[in-house]
Formats: structure tokens, sequence, C-alpha cells
């Protein structure tokens, strides 16, 4: 598959080069604010907390 062929993830509109792999600034900011959001999240086994480590 093609670059030009490959949809934008978050609205699935034809991605945009200066914006890859986004089809422009509106939905790579979405993703942006979806990570700073703690919307996306690795598997993997829970974080310990800080503060039961000091109890």
């Amino acid at each position: 598959m093609t670059l030009s062929n490959r949809k934008c993830p978050i609205c699935g509109k034809p991605r945009s080069a200066e914006h890859t792999p986004f089809c422009g600034a509106r939905c790579k900011d979405r993703d942006l604010v979806r990570w700073l959001d703690d919307g996306y999240a690795l598997p993997g086994p829970p974080a310990l907390d800080e503060e039961a480590d000091k109890a």
C-alpha cells in the first residue's frame, strides 16, 4: 500500500504529506490531545504508585 492510498487514522480521509500520517493539523492535534489525556495505553503491568512505595 502506498502512502497516497493510506487513510488518516483519526478521520479516514486521505493523508497529507505535510501532516503524515494525518490528513491535516486538526487530526494531528486531536491525536496529541489523546496522548496527553492518557487516551492511549500500552499493555503491561500496572505502574506502581510512588506514595505506596514510601509507606
